[in-house]
């Protein structure tokens, strides 16, 4: 078999090796039932229990009490976008959004189909490199959203925003979905793609309190009301059934772990040797400020495009893959979701302390004009 290497992409992600063998080991035959996982009917008693048994695992993980709907849907975090201004938001009504990345201004956009849209707050002013702390919310806004963890620019909320005056909390928690312990009761929705922490890409997780659903608009077409899948517990039409049977190993591997405390614990651990590093180089930057800062993408520059482009060459040649940055800001990111390895942080820095290395004549030069 060819050698695994460390894989850094920021989605679809990197997922742990004992989950990929055990999905393996029943693409023949799940379990005894001789039929492989990827060909039996999602009606069927044997996907049926898997279903059941990841919305278990889920609750589970997060402690998500019994008003909440556990739903799998398709469309990605993008139609979320959508789908959830045109369930709650009328014409006549504002929404609060905190613009802080590229997710959430079109999140943004989608939401103006439907209503009203009030910025709270936006980091746009500095290519989105930190979380605003100040913060203008609306009188009466139907609900407040927020992107938990931005993927492209590497930053993080440290905590959830206030929702005023009884306000839903809906959070697009696609790239930071159970790295670390979270209280639902805060929250009236949660929505993330599966494809960075969850499983595979083509699922996406919503975990959405009852009296919303119950709120949501009559007339809308029956795959974009909430209540539709919430009857049908996500079977209303063909669910993405193998991205779902991952998704219950994953969660089976997160508890394995110490649930979400220690996958937390774990997920810390490599952020901070990472930073640690970064701060003390004399060549590579963090990009993030760091009151701001990702535990699951680490953005930083040399501050030489070209220099740049010939570490990621030479971090490739040696088994660090997609250590490229966005293209809309260039640079390098390393994604460490929670089913990267803590073995591939500590090979990411060794190279980069024999990258620097390579280089140092050239940095102590750049100092000494500087100086």
């Amino acid at each position: 078999m060819t050698q695994r290497i460390y894989n850094f992409s920021a989605g679809p992600a990197v997922l742990p090796e004992a989950v990929i063998q055990e999905a393996k080991d029943n693409m023949l035959s799940l379990g005894d039932t001789g039929v492989g996982v990827m060909e039996h009917s999602h009606r069927g008693p044997a996907l049926t229990a898997v279903f059941e048994e990841a919305e278990a695992l889920c609750r589970q993980i997060a402690n998500i009490p019994d008003n909440y709907h556990v739903l799998f849907l398709q469309g990605g975090a993008s139609s979320q976008f959508a789908m959830i201004p045109q369930n709650f938001l009328a014409d006549d009504q504002t929404a609060d959004y905190l613009v802080t990345g590229s997710w959430s201004k079109k999140a943004v956009k989608e939401a103006k189909l439907f209503g009203n849209v009030h910025t709270v707050c936006s980091s746009e002013d500095t290519t989105f490199n930190y979380i605003p702390k100040d913060r203008n919310y609306s009188d009466n806004p139907r609900y407040v959203h927020f992107t938990s963890n931005n993927t492209i620019y590497g930053t993080q909320f440290a905590t959830e925003p206030e929702s005023p005056n009884g306000a839903p909390l809906i959070c697009d928690a696609s790239s930071d979905i159970f790295s670390r312990p979270i209280d639902v009761t805060k929250y009236g929705l949660i929505y993330a793609g599966a494809q960075k922490n969850l499983g595979p890409s083509g699922v996406t997780l919503v975990i959405i309190r009852d009296d919303l659903v119950q709120q949501g608009k009559e007339g809308l077409p029956s795959m974009h009301m909430y209540r539709t899948h919430a009857d049908a517990k996500s079977c209303f039409n063909t669910p993405p059934a193998f991205g779902i049977y991952m998704m219950k190993l994953v969660f089976q591997w997160i508890l394995d772990r110490g649930g979400l405390e220690g996958v937390a614990e774990t997920n810390a651990r490599k952020a901070g040797k990472l930073y640690d590093y970064l701060d003390g180089s004399h060549l590579f930057k963090p990009t993030a400020e760091k009151e701001s800062r990702s535990q699951m993408n680490v953005t930083f520059v040399t501050g030489d495009a070209d220099l740049d482009k010939e570490f990621i060459a030479f971090a490739q040649k040696r088994d660090l893959d997609a250590l490229k940055g966005h293209r809309s800001i260039g640079g390098m990111r390393a994604s460490i979701y929670n089913a990267f390895p803590e073995a591939g942080v500590d090979h990411l820095i060794d190279v980069m302390k024999e990258f620097e290395a390579t280089h140092a004549s050239a940095i102590a030069s750049d100092s000494s004009e500087q100086a």
